[in-house]
């Protein structure tokens, strides 16, 4: 995880701004998908009574915006940490 003992604020940080990430996102998407639909999210998806539609649906928009925002926040909150950080060769 942490590879210097200077890192784990960094770490920490990332890890609180991707929980509260999840968390805004989650609220967000679900008061979308509730006006988009007029029902709310399936919140089991593996029960027989949500159609399968309706279930992956929900998945593939939850886990992409989820994951997206939590990307995008714990970038954002170790980049004000370490003053704009080192960039990473590659993709």
């Amino acid at each position: 995880m942490a590879k210097k003992d200077g890192e784990v604020g960094p770490v920490v940080l990332g890890l609180v701004a991707g929980f509260a990430a999840e968390f805004v996102t989650r609220k967000a998407l679900t008061f979308a998908w509730t006006r988009a639909t007029g029902e709310e999210p399936p919140t089991d998806l593996e029960s027989p009574e949500v159609s399968l539609g309706r279930a992956l649906s929900w998945a593939v928009v939850a886990g992409v915006g989820v994951e997206v925002a939590r990307v995008l926040a714990v970038r954002a909150a170790r980049k004000q940490l370490t003053g704009g950080g080192s960039r990473e060769s590659g993709s």
